[in-house]
């Protein structure tokens, strides 16, 4: 058992030579890139090291079918993967903080309530009251500085008998 073991052990090896010889790279890694994966892809060099011991018949088929018998080695495209969450997007429009304020003149020039309430920035209730406070004082009447009121004080109220803290 022993020495059949070994005897895997070394045609593997010499099989892994002769792969990373006609490749032309340097390690016994970089021929993982010409090895199909299961899943799509190429396998990883963690899975091809594990194949040495756990499957040496399959890692043998795979080199001596896709780098030694094959005239012209082919890379593997590697496996799809999703976008990271930190990676821009590009169809995204980018507005500049005048960009805003000129639209949000233009949905009050129109009327436009909906877009109003979403242009305008979330302040807190607290900031709220002081600027409806000021407003009073000096007589000016502010509807969505109201509105805004009313929307966050119901969010705050919804939120807390939901138990969740504002």
């Amino acid at each position: 058992m022993a020495s059949t073991h070994a005897h895997d052990n070394q045609e593997i090896d010499s099989l892994i030579n002769q792969a990373v010889k006609k490749i032309g790279c340097k390690k016994e890694n970089d021929i993982c890139r010409y090895l199909p994966g299961e899943n799509g892809g190429y396998i990883h060099h963690f899975t091809m090291r594990k194949m040495r011991t756990e499957n040496p018949a399959k890692l043998r088929q795979l080199i001596t079918n896709f780098i030694l018998h094959s005239d012209k080695p082919a890379s593997v495209a590697p496996k799809p993967r999703a976008a990271r969450g930190s990676r821009k997007r590009r169809d995204q429009i980018l507005f500049t903080r005048i960009d805003i304020e000129r639209m949000l003149s233009m949905a009050r020039q129109a009327g436009d309530s909906d877009m109003i309430r979403k242009l305008t920035p979330k302040k807190d209730p607290r900031q709220i009251k002081r600027e409806l406070l000021v407003s009073v004082r000096h007589n000016r009447v502010e509807p969505d500085l109201w509105q805004s009121y009313v929307e966050s004080v119901g969010h705050q109220n919804s939120a807390h008998l939901a138990g969740f803290p504002a």
